[in-house]
């Protein structure tokens, strides 16, 4: 019985995905960024259907694949790429609404309880002598790979990360094409990524 096309097309797929990933664990970086191209949109509409349209849907698109980057040693050929890379951001994107939507609980609302205002009592279990020196050391390693970029991606990830503008206002600074931001951007992260992953005992 001859194989349904809709099967040979998938059985392809996965398999020119699989010698993209061989490619990138064996230092090439074309093959990731040719994983990146192909399912950067599918991903970024995959982030939307789970947490909804919320800012920021690019970023978290781009952390994603960084994070997949970083663990692609773990992928396993048994199941499909795309399957495995969008586990990573849907864990990713869950953690980030989840993240968000603490950070905006008040600690000044009250809590009505027995017709009675209750002030919340939060306990401070953050606290650890050694933090403070560590989250230093860790700024520090990270200012350091942000200064050894060169100048045209330094200067959209300060702006970016450390001035917190949006890609749209680096572009129109810059005078350059907003695809091009984004594209500095991504790769200014991936150099990042390189750069850090030799010290990350020291994060």
């Amino acid at each position: 019985m001859p194989e349904d096309s809709t099967t040979v097309g998938r059985s392809v797929s996965t398999q020119r995905d699989q010698d993209l990933v061989a490619r990138a664990l064996n230092g090439d970086q074309k093959g990731y960024a040719l994983l990146v191209e192909k399912y950067q949109r599918g991903l970024q509409l995959h982030i939307k259907r789970t947490i909804g349209n919320v800012e920021g849907i690019e970023d978290l698109v781009q952390e994603a694949f960084i994070k997949a980057f970083k663990a692609l040693d773990t992928y396993s050929s048994n199941y499909a790429f795309s399957t495995w890379l969008y586990k990573i951001a849907s864990n990713h994107a869950i953690d980030f609404k989840r993240k968000k939507r603490l950070s905006t609980i008040s600690l000044d609302n009250p809590i009505l309880r027995n017709d009675s205002e209750i002030q919340n009592e939060i306990p401070d279990v953050t606290y650890q002598p050694d933090r403070s020196i560590e989250g230093g050391q860790r700024t520090n390693i990270i200012q350091e790979a942000i200064d050894s970029l060169p100048t045209k991606y330094n200067r959209v990830i300060v702006m970016r990360h450390q001035q917190e503008k949006s890609y749209e206002e680096i572009a129109e600074e810059l005078d350059l094409p907003l695809g091009t931001v984004k594209a500095h951007i991504f790769r200014a992260r991936r150099m990042m990524y390189l750069r850090l992953r030799d010290k990350r005992d020291s994060l």
